[in-house]
């Protein structure tokens, strides 16, 4: 029997919120230096990103909401990176749909709970990291409850509970991801609210401008250093962020749309996720029946929301609405795991404040293998 009644084999205890392994790491219950065990252990990333961002890294507390396909996929690469501490929470059973995709269940598992049953798994991949399971429904928690976290992940959630996340995140200040898959189609979607990051580049003969470059990202500060004989620039950028019910009904960026060939490279998922989101408001279930008048209404709401958009009515094609429609709710591994490493290598390079994150749809058609990335955000007059 391991702590508060968590059995070794997933049993659940009675306790809603069950903790595995070490308690709950807190922000100042592990020192900041980094061992010579873990400069050892993380020897290949440290050489990627430095040892200052590993420890920042190494302090960091997760919390990841939902523990399907996508979230093993984001899991495994959070914690075989070294964070400080992951919560995962989800309040469903797993079914023997869940086998064909995730990772860490088998089907000893099938009747227990998601986060319950994979955490003992996720344990293996790096003993260091600091494991809690809970079990609770997210929509009971309060703002409150996320305060403690450096950084939220909801996975695989309708519309209407990514809004009410995204609020608390911000009521107490919280970087907020949301990410979903279905089938061969998927996206991500960051608010960070205000994050700065900095680009490391070799020093040129033009000085940099402390200027604002784009509607969300502003140059702040411009720094030298000396590295192997050369003059390296360290530039600070900030970037502003909005919730995802503001991104959902943003236009998109004026360059985005000023060309009819641009607006010809737009994917069409961007429309049909809109759709989706809409229909989930309007027939109040998650994903569209094979009914003929659930396939209307969906067709109905593409089409509007294309129009909304701006975007080429030939470029919303029938066998694009049939495709996605088929995969909608589904799961399979390679675009699971394209997602999650993506999802996962941003939290990185955001907590270690490197390199530019996502701003802030990302879309992913395994079709054409391409993930553009959209700035979706209100734009107002001048």
């Amino acid at each position: 029997m391991a702590e508060n009644g968590q059995h070794v084999n997933g049993t659940p205890s009675s306790n809603p919120a069950v903790v595995d392994g070490p308690p709950l790491l807190q922000p100042s219950s592990q020192p900041h230096a980094i061992s010579a065990d873990e400069i050892a252990l993380y020897d290949r990333q440290i050489r990627l990103w430095g040892v200052k961002a590993q420890e920042k890294l190494r302090s960091a507390n997760i919390l990841l909401i939902g523990m399907k396909a996508l979230a093993n996929e984001i899991a495994k690469n959070l914690v075989l990176a070294g964070i400080g501490a992951l919560t995962i929470l989800d309040d469903e059973l797993i079914t023997e749909d869940d086998l064909g995709s995730q990772f860490f269940i088998s089907e000893l598992h099938v009747g227990l709970n998601r986060a319950v049953a994979a955490i003992s798994q996720v344990r293996t991949l790096n003993p260091r990291v600091f494991l809690h399971a809970d079990t609770d429904n997210i929509l009971l928690k309060p703002p409150e409850f996320y305060a403690m976290f450096d950084m939220i992940i909801a996975t695989d959630l309708d519309l209407a509970p990514l809004k009410i996340i995204n609020s608390a995140c911000r009521f107490v200040n919280k970087p907020f991801y949301a990410a979903g898959s279905h089938g061969f189609y998927g996206f991500i979607f960051a608010d960070l609210i205000s994050h700065d990051y900095v680009i490391e580049r070799e020093q040129s003969n033009v000085p940099t401008q402390l200027e604002v470059e784009t509607v969300t990202r502003t140059v702040v500060a411009a720094n030298t250093k000396t590295e192997n004989g050369k003059q390296i620039e360290m530039v600070t950028k900030r970037e502003h962020y909005s919730p995802i019910n503001l991104a959902n009904t943003s236009p998109l960026q004026p360059e985005q749309i000023s060309s009819w060939k641009r607006k010809l490279q737009v994917p069409p998922l961007l429309t049909c996720l809109r759709a989706l989101w809409e229909f989930q408001n309007l027939a109040g279930r998650s994903i569209p029946t094979g009914s003929r008048e659930d396939l209307e209404l969906f067709t109905t709401l593409a089409t509007e929301k294309h129009k909304e958009l701006q975007l080429p009515a030939e470029t919303l094609r029938s066998e694009f609405l049939r495709s996605f429609l088929q995969n909608v709710g589904s799961e399979i591994a390679p675009v699971t795991a394209f997602l999650g490493g993506q999802l996962a290598q941003d939290v990185i390079n955001v907590l270690s404040q490197r390199e530019q994150p996502i701003q802030n749809f990302l879309l992913f058609d395994s079709d054409d293998s391409k993930g553009p990335v959209y700035a979706l955000h209100p734009i107002f007059p001048t």
